[in-house]
C-alpha cells in the first residue's frame, strides 16, 4: 500500500480559501464532491473529532479525520493554506498542510487506520513541511508522494 495510491489531483488543492478551522473543514469535504448533506454530515462528524482534541500533530500539518456512513470507501484529500491558520494544533503553531481522511464505519479494505498512520509518519519526516510549502501543482503533490518511501 502506497499513499500515492490514495490521493489524486482532483482531490487537491494548494491554495485553500478558508480563514478558520470550520472554513477549512468544509472546504476540503467540498473537494470530495458529494452531495449537500453529505457534506454537512461529514463536516458535523469532523467537527466532533475535533472537539475531542486538535488533529494538529505539529509542523504546520494536521489529519482531520472520521468514519461515516456518506463515503462508501476510503477517501482522502490534500490542501494547503500558504498563510497557516489556528487549528489548535499540538505544538500551538499555525497550520499549513491539511491532510483530511474519511472512511465508512465498516471497512472491508480496512485500510483507515494504516493509511492514517502513513500520514503521520510522512509528515513527521524534518524535510516534508519545506517540501509541500514549495509545490506548485497538484501533480507536483503527487510525484512527492511517489517519491517517498510510504
Amino acid at each position: 500500500m502506497r499513499l500515492r495510491d490514495f490521493f489524486s489531483a482532483e482531490t487537491t488543492k494548494l491554495s485553500l480559501d478558508g480563514e478558520t478551522k470550520d472554513e477549512l473543514l468544509k472546504e476540503m469535504v467540498s473537494l470530495l464532491a458529494l452531495d449537500e448533506k453529505s457534506d454537512g454530515m461529514l463536516y458535523k462528524m469532523l467537527k466532533r473529532r475535533e472537539n475531542l482534541g486538535s488533529t494538529g500533530i505539529g509542523q504546520g500539518i494536521a489529519i482531520p479525520h472520521c468514519r461515516s456512513l456518506v463515503v462508501s470507501h476510503l477517501r482522502v484529500v490534500f490542501g494547503r493554506k500558504p498563510s497557516g491558520v489556528d487549528f489548535t494544533a499540538i505544538d500551538t503553531k499555525p497550520v499549513y498542510n491539511f491532510f483530511l481522511i474519511v472512511a465508512p464505519p465498516m471497512e472491508v479494505s480496512n485500510q483507515y487506520l494504516p493509511v492514517l498512520g502513513k500520514i503521520a509518519q510522512f509528515a513527521k519526516e524534518p524535510d516534508v513541511p519545506e517540501k509541500l510549502a514549495k509545490l506548485e501543482t497538484p501533480e507536483a503533490f503527487l510525484e512527492l508522494l511517489d517519491a517517498q518511501e510510504f
